[in-house]
């Protein structure tokens, strides 16, 4: 069995501040490249599935009219405006 050694625990602490500092300073310096680069293959991304969405809608809505019934048009109904008796609730104490 194999005792860890107390500069080998040293070493492995300090490669991994290494690391944590290193890429802490790369995100600080390209960082805003990095986000503008996201956020434009984002709107990309966002703008051709918006595109898609209104063909798709077109040919759906040009599929309708293709097979439109027209009719005549319904004759007016006769709103009833009996609707009732209007009756005033008081409250009691």
């Amino acid at each position: 069995m194999q005792e860890a050694s107390f500069i080998g625990f040293v070493k492995t602490i300090l490669i991994i501040l290494l690391i944590y500092f290193a890429v802490k300073i790369i995100f600080k310096w390209f960082g805003p490249q990095i986000m503008r680069y996201i956020f434009k293959k984002v709107g990309q991304r966002v703008s051709r599935n918006f595109q898609q969405q209104q063909q798709d809608f077109r040919k759906q809505h040009q599929q309708k009219e293709e097979f439109t019934i027209d009719r005549d048009p319904k004759k007016n109904k006769k709103s009833n405006k009996n609707v009732g008796e209007y009756i005033d609730y008081e409250e009691i104490d």
